[in-house]
């Protein structure tokens, strides 16, 4: 069903969207239209709604004034693409019938999957003349990895985190979307275009901690790293300096993606090679990671090596009055946490506690905390580091195994297992064997998701060291590996 909804100079509606998945809405048509501007048809990303265009954004009205007919969908906000994309493929038919001629797609963060999903697998292409994608996680996000992991998820139960959406764009997940979705024949058939953000704000925004776990994977806006907002066979407009939120923003990148909602706009994405092999970015292991529930008071140690430029300690929980306090090596105490709301989506509820110390005295920190109910929190100390670059992984998919590698680093490794099928938790906690010092082996349990936790702990410049690395691994009923 189709709702025309006013546009006032405020750049807000007079009526919200219903947020009903399948329901979509027709902006005010300007005058004249112009005959070389395609109607834009915006569709929103994972956790929010239709009006995430135009409610404290100014999308819409910019889009009006500057000469373009518009409609806007409501799809499922926590469902897979797959769903999304069956859904997105009906009702764009019935707007391209409204309109009488292609639309061009604008899509934020996983909409531009749900779009992908509609265009290659659904047969939504006759429709669509391009797709312009904003912040898109085509290779997923390693934050839907934790999401999933050992850590996480005393507090992602809590939040309602593990959803369908969320456990699609694990990276796992996504490595074998891509090998099923790039292959298919029509996948160039509609040219598409990306934009990126690289910015993730000051230290207490709200998108902050997310910047700063990502940051070990890439540059990134918060939520989705540069590397995974691009295709190889797409054109990439560029990134630039905005977040996961203002990179919808119309007076932060309509201007930006504006040359390529013409009639006619030179494509250069039919031209190369879906084959080419996607930049892989190897990770840093910046970050130590830990989590679980309790009532009363809770206790966590972090060793801090020598050279650590900057330590940043994040306790995320439900809770907004969480009493944390952080006792450095010699003793003395700080209290003063800066809290936030989540606004990386994969948390969705989760408020962030967050302290930052620069130059932070090595040594074990212990952080303490209060709270008179039961508290699920996941805890997370980023370091600045030289460490980061001397540990990394390796999959090896004919063996099936995982390898850490290190340089010149005493160190010792436990990896755990948390297996999903279908979404649901099969196995959790399962120990990986060893099979050297370096080397584990990926246990054959079926098709499905394998949410692997790697605690490392050992010496380094004579000062222990800890670190943790989350690796999705999805595993089809070939016993291929992804």
């Amino acid at each position: 069903m189709k709702k025309r909804i006013p546009l006032r100079y405020t750049g807000a509606f007079q009526n919200k969207a219903s947020g009903n998945p399948g329901e979509w809405y027709l902006g005010e048509t300007p005058n004249p239209v112009s005959e070389t501007k395609r109607p834009i048809l915006f569709v929103h990303g994972f956790n929010r709604s239709a009006d995430t265009w135009y409610e404290s954004n100014d999308m819409y009205a910019t889009a009006y004034e500057n000469g373009y007919e518009t409609a806007f969908i409501d799809v499922y906000p926590d469902r897979n693409m797959w769903e999304n994309g069956a859904l997105l493929a009906q009702k764009i038919k019935e707007i391209y019938q409204h309109f009488g001629e292609k639309i061009v797609v604008v899509a934020h963060s996983k909409g531009g999957l749900d779009t992908q999903v509609a265009l290659v697998h659904y047969g939504a292409d006759p429709y669509i003349e391009r797709m312009i994608t904003l912040a898109t996680p085509y290779y997923g996000s390693q934050l839907a990895d934790l999401a999933y992991s050992r850590w996480a998820s005393w507090l992602a139960n809590i939040l309602g985190s593990k959803n369908e959406a969320t456990y699609s764009l694990q990276t796992g997940y996504m490595s074998q979307f891509r090998s099923e979705t790039d292959s298919q024949p029509n996948v160039l058939q509609t040219p598409i275009y990306t934009l990126a953000g690289t910015k993730w704000g000051r230290f207490g925004t709200s998108l902050y901690w997310g910047g700063l776990y990502l940051r070990a994977y890439g540059s990134n806006d918060g939520a989705v790293t540069v590397n995974s907002s691009r295709l190889v066979y797409a054109t990439d407009i560029g990134a630039g300096d905005w977040n996961h939120t203002t990179i919808k923003e119309g007076s932060a990148t309509f201007n930006k993606f504006a040359p390529y909602l013409q009639e006619q706009v030179e494509s250069l994405a039919n031209h190369q090679a879906a084959s080419t092999a996607h930049g892989v970015h190897e990770p840093a292991a910046s970050n130590y990671i830990s989590g679980g529930e309790f009532t009363g008071t809770k206790t966590e140690t972090i060793y801090v090596e020598k050279g650590v430029q900057e330590l940043t300690v994040n306790w995320a929980t439900a809770q907004a009055s969480t009493r944390l306090i952080l006792t450095d090596p010699s003793g003395g105490t700080h209290e003063k946490f800066t809290t936030t709301h989540d606004e990386t989506t994969f948390f969705e509820g989760a408020y962030h506690h967050t302290f930052a110390e620069e130059n932070p005295e090595p040594g074990a920190w212990t952080l303490e905390a209060s709270s008179l109910q039961q508290e699920h929190y996941l805890l997370t100390a980023s370091f600045t580091s030289p460490l980061n670059n001397l540990l990394s992984t390796a999959l090896s998919s004919e063996d099936r195994k995982l390898r850490i590698n290190a340089q010149n680093l005493e160190f010792q490794t436990d990896v755990t297992i948390d297996y999903y099928k279908n979404g649901q938790l099969q196995l959790s906690d399962m120990k990986a064997s060893q099979v050297s010092k370096t080397d584990f082996h990926v246990p054959d349990l079926g098709e499905g998701m394998y949410n692997m936790t790697m605690n490392i702990h050992g010496s380094y410049a004579q000062q222990p060291f800890r670190r943790t690395i989350i690796q999705s691994i999805y595993a089809d009923d070939h016993g291929n590996l992804y």
